[in-house]
């Protein structure tokens, strides 16, 4: 199969932007931290640089991947539902099985599950507009 590099970057940097708006002061950024116990000294210990350079190539295998899998040019509107369908039932409901055993909170599996779907969502409304095959 080809692969639309161009398509994957775009689709793995959305993707990874929805991540900065969900996860920032404008949106979950407080209620996560509070749901991991994760205070903002803690955060500002981590090696941000290495950590969002990490969770970018992250992003970008799982693009490429979820690109083989939607295939050549699977449109705007499938690749969008593939995307919402992926990221609830596969990832999401992967984690939320994951806090069952784990006790985690229900607050937490929506601020993930949620993170997850909205970003394969995105992700595959990208690759759909922009094709699935390399350009010729």
């Amino acid at each position: 199969m080809d692969i639309n590099w161009l398509a994957v970057v775009v689709a793995a940097v959305a993707a990874f932007l929805v991540g900065a708006l969900w996860y920032s002061p404008l949106l979950f950024a407080k209620a996560w931290q509070r749901e991991v116990g994760i205070s903002d000294t803690d955060l500002a210990r981590g090696n941000m640089a290495r950590i969002l350079g990490s969770a970018f190539v992250l992003w970008l295998l799982a693009t490429v991947v979820f690109h083989m899998f939607l295939g050549a040019s699977p449109g705007a509107k499938f690749g969008a539902g593939a995307g919402f369908a992926a990221g609830l039932f596969w990832v999401a409901f992967g984690k939320g099985i994951d806090y069952l055993f784990e006790r985690r909170s229900l607050r937490l599996f929506l601020i993930n599950g949620g993170h997850s779907t909205v970003a394969f969502t995105v992700m595959g409304l990208v690759l759909g507009l922009m094709g699935g095959s390399a350009p010729q």
